[in-house]
């Protein structure tokens, strides 16, 4: 079948509304905090319970949807998302508002794992690499819109006009999808076997859960950015949100460059690379305060690195997987998140346990067990790695 004109803009798009409805609580930890009487470090279990969410339900509820036309299944998705945000603008203390970000996390664990799998099945493989980074542009636009227009909105106006955004976003998301997904689209049905398959083999899921452990160093700093920068450098709502604009920026470069990086070097040496720079410039965040320009060249070169990590990655297991490529995918998007909640666990710990100017180190040293994971399962991977 040949590629609807407007597919990747529309998937790209609704990726932008679940980044944002997903990451938008990193800008927000402070005002929610101040609202609901707690600290910023227990403020950021929001982040746990939507990435525990996601971890566990994405890879189930994508293989129970596995026979399911693919327009309905992000459909399905975006509007359980929607009513999730709804829920959260709406959510009167935090127990509600975890089982609102549960929510959340089960529909953008349906739409994008799925949205991956039908870019990359349209595509030819020498262009398939820089057809998902475009697909994951709009995660990466979120990063440079969305969390720090959310940061902004909850510092001027409160928390809860964050979500209302978020509302507002999914309606038209959802038209898009129906209106111009095509129906019928051919693809190879995945079930709860596939998905017992793909847990049972060891190297496929050395493979995946390196997703989690470069992440998951990145959590470490970035769920408590907005407390650190507050406490380090002295910045309130516009500073915070400026280098949240600057971190997006970057991320939109290493989105980019990073799918043109894997296709020419491969994704081995891209990953290995990424590593070494993580490993770099994160414990560089414990040393602040700063000159304020150093710290945005810094926050700059931290996103492009960070950022520039998923096309290769995915590259990297769809090469692997063959018909197994949702499930894959789906795991692998439930190892961001695993990531994300283990990091953002660690980060709470470090801080309570060190002072929250220990984070940036911390994340540092996770960059490296990073890279340690990634030399074993590319010495135990089935495939070529370099070429």
């Amino acid at each position: 079948m040949t590629p609807p004109r407007l597919l990747i803009p529309i998937l790209s798009a609704c990726n932008f509304l679940i980044g944002v409805g997903g990451f938008v609580i990193v800008g927000l930890l402070e005002p929610l905090g101040a609202d609901f009487g707690i600290t910023p470090a227990s403020a950021g279990t929001l982040m746990t319970a939507y990435a525990l969410g996601y971890a566990l339900l994405s890879p189930v509820l994508v293989s129970l949807t596995g026979a399911v036309g693919r327009r309905r299944v992000m459909a399905f998705g975006l509007s359980l998302f929607l009513v999730a945000a709804l829920l959260s603008a709406l959510a009167p203390n935090m127990v509600v508002l975890s089982i609102a970000r549960v929510m959340a996390a089960a529909g953008a664990g349906m739409f994008t794992p799925v949205a991956a799998a039908v870019a990359a099945a349209l595509y030819p493989v020498e262009m398939r690499a820089r057809v998902l980074a475009a697909v994951f542009f709009g995660l990466t636009l979120a990063q440079v819109v969305g969390v720090p227009a959310g940061s902004w909105i909850a510092y001027t106006f409160g928390w809860r006009w964050a979500f209302w955004v978020v509302v507002a976003l999914a309606l038209p998301a959802l038209a898009l999808i129906w209106t111009f997904v095509p129906k019928g689209l051919s693809f190879q049905p995945v079930s709860l076997r596939d998905l017992g398959g793909v847990l049972r083999n060891g190297r496929m899921m050395l493979a995946v859960l390196f997703t989690g452990t470069f992440l998951g160093a990145i959590y470490v700093l970035y769920t408590y950015i907005a407390p650190l920068l507050s406490q380090t450098m002295g910045y309130g709502r516009d500073g915070v949100t400026l280098v949240l604009a600057i971190f997006g920026v970057g991320a939109v470069i290493g989105n980019i460059a990073g799918g043109i990086l894997a296709d020419r070097i491969g994704w081995a040496r891209t990953l290995i690379l990424l590593c070494l720079l993580q490993m770099t410039v994160m414990p560089l965040f414990s040393v602040l305060p700063q000159p304020d320009l150093v710290l945005m060249l810094i926050a700059l070169l931290w996103a492009t690195s960070g950022w520039a990590f998923m096309a290769g990655q995915q590259m990297r297991l769809i090469g692997l997987a063959g018909p197994q490529a949702p499930v894959v995918l789906a795991l692998n998007a439930a190892a961001i998140y695993v990531g994300a909640a283990f990091g953002s666990a660690v980060g709470a710990w470090v801080i309570d346990s060190f002072g929250i100017i220990y984070v940036g180190l911390a994340a540092g040293i996770g960059s490296a067990l990073a890279l340690l994971h990634l030399t074993l399962s590319i010495k135990r991977s089935p495939t070529p790695q370099i070429a």
